[in-house]
């Protein structure tokens, strides 16, 4: 099922803008695995590339950052030994990484994934990253303005975030209309970029993929409970620690990586300022908070495919869903109305070897190999 439709034909903008193609002939196929954080997403993308002959590439703006595992809840080396991984690692926590820089890297792997005959896995949350990637969106390069940033700082704390977005309204209407509302940090780089983008592009827009986009999630009380198990079991495997040893290296709690939800709550504990049961409830709250903006975000996406994270057979709708995808895009939307084909209903892998990575990687269930007709 091709992504783009009439809607897309816009602007995408937060940590960089781009222009939505036309309907034109597509870069190859993409298979888009999406979803708030903590749904599940890591190992259903997995399981579809084991069976699927697939590659993963990284889909999440805060695991490009060498040095943090455990609070951006990286694959662990058990995952990635599974199948190819690509994307993660690739900048340094005080290295500004906007989606421009994603998405160059993001084609130029896809690419070479396709020309080994493979099949390329987008998985992870951020929805601008998978949206922009699948649609072909084209993001100017603008550099960061210091001085635009600090007047926009002042405009947000006398009129919050209404007024930056009636700001960029009065600038580009389109990038409005798609920029998260109700995060002044994306505003803020929206702006920025409309401010300093011509209208003209100078160059070939890239081309969108023809891909399926399947998408996790719950009820909004089972995610929130799943993500405060997360939160606690990566205190656990020592997230304090390694929020101290970046401390070490000389990196700031204002580096762009810093960001990412728990590492400035628990820099605050090292700096003495508050409690470790502080920072745990604070990193809590904010992540609900995120988790709101991300099911908002998805609720929009265009040709999103949604998945029960807490379906036993999870992996084998969503395998049941790709194998025919692969075989005739247009089948996709028979397998919604009328649920997996015979065979597959039962099959899946228990879930707590899948959520909790205690167990083996799940079982697959019997599929022929879609290689040849990708």
């Amino acid at each position: 099922m091709r992504m783009c439709d009439a809607r897309d034909n816009r602007r995408l903008s937060s940590e960089g803008d781009g222009r939505a193609p036309e309907r034109r002939a597509t870069a190859g196929r993409l298979v888009v695995v999406c979803g708030p954080t903590a749904t599940g997403k890591t190992d259903l993308g997995i399981a579809l590339a084991r069976a699927l002959d697939g590659e993963i590439v990284n889909a999440d703006s805060r695991q490009v950052y060498r040095e943090m595992d455990i609070g951006t809840a990286k694959p662990d080396r058990a995952r990635r030994a599974a199948v190819p991984h690509h994307l993660l690692d690739v900048a340094a926590p005080d290295e500004a990484f906007t989606l421009a820089d994603y998405l160059d890297r993001a084609r130029a792997v896809v690419a070479t994934i396709v020309a080994r005959g493979r099949l390329p896995i987008a998985v992870g949350g951020t929805g601008l990253y998978t949206r922009a990637l699948a649609q072909g969106f084209d993001v100017p390069r603008v550099a960061p303005d210091t001085i635009l940033r600090a007047d926009l700082d002042l405009l947000l704390g006398a009129g919050g975030v209404p007024a930056l977005l009636e700001r960029l309204r009065a600038r580009d209407p389109r990038a409005a209309a798609v920029v998260d509302p109700l995060n002044p940090r994306r505003l803020i780089r929206a702006i920025e970029v409309a401010e300093h983008s011509e209208d003209k592009a100078t160059h070939d827009p890239p081309s969108a993929y023809d891909a399926l986009v399947l998408g996790l999630d719950g009820d909004a009380e089972t995610a929130r409970a799943r993500a405060d198990t997360r939160i606690d079991a990566m205190m656990e495997e020592g997230l304090l620690d390694e929020v101290a040893r970046l401390r070490e290296r000389g990196y700031d709690a204002s580096s762009p990586a810093f960001s990412a939800l728990g590492y400035r709550e628990l820099w605050r504990v090292l700096d003495g300022e508050w409690t470790l049961e502080d920072a745990l409830t604070a990193t809590k709250k904010a992540t609900h908070r995120f988790i709101r903006r991300q099911r908002t975000w998805y609720r929009r996406e265009p040709g999103l495919h949604p998945l029960d994270m807490t379906d036993p057979a999870l992996i084998a709708h969503a395998l049941a869903m790709a194998t025919n995808w692969l075989r005739s895009p247009e089948s996709v939307r028979h397998l919604e109305n009328d649920g997996p084909p015979s065979g597959h209903a039962e099959v899946a892998a228990p879930r707590s070897e899948i959520l909790d990575g205690a167990g083996p990687f799940p079982t697959l269930p019997e599929t022929p190999r879609a290689g040849s007709e990708r």
